[in-house]
């Protein structure tokens, strides 16, 4: 892990190294070009992804309920536009079909509570990535219909599903 990075990683409250490695592959390799991330604490997550986004011409928004300390220093330099906002009220006020992949690590329990929204904002084909599934199992309950995927044993696990067409 570069110098910078391990300045970042806070233990606890981010994906583990491991995680952000796999989550910055499956950017790449489904081409994501509009990546939203709900859940940036720290900013570390969010810089992972911008640097997979480079490689596929596409950007990064990272949203959060409130401006974490030292996020806008973590996240200089790299093309992540910054949103204060409810998650679920962010996704609410996206179009259908517009995101790429979407990648959930915030407060798993509220997850259900934005249904539909995870799977109309993505398109066809996308990708919902979600970090420590295991305690949103109400919210893969309700997606179950809508994806195809499986959760990676990564940190405390990573999910990832593909949206049906």
């Amino acid at each position: 892990m570069n110098p910078f990075l391990q300045k970042v990683y806070q233990p606890g409250l981010n994906v583990e190294p491991a995680t952000a490695e796999l989550l910055a592959t499956v950017v790449r390799i489904a081409k994501a070009r509009d990546v939203v991330e709900i859940g940036t604490a720290n900013g570390w997550s969010a810089i992972w992804l911008a640097e997979a986004a480079r490689d596929t011409g596409g950007h990064v928004t990272t949203v959060d309920v409130q401006e974490w300390p030292g996020v806008a220093e973590n996240l200089s330099g790299f093309e992540v536009d910054r949103v204060v906002a409810d998650g679920g009220a962010y996704l609410a006020g996206r179009n259908d079909g517009e995101i790429d992949l979407l990648f959930l690590d915030a407060e798993r329990a509220e997850y259900a509570s934005w249904w539909p929204h995870p799977a109309r904002v993505l398109r066809p084909g996308g990708v919902l990535a979600m970090d420590n599934p295991g305690e949103a199992a109400d919210f893969l309950a309700l997606a179950g219909d809508c994806f195809i995927g499986g959760t990676a044993a990564v940190g405390k696990g990573l999910y990832l599903g593909w949206l049906k067409p």
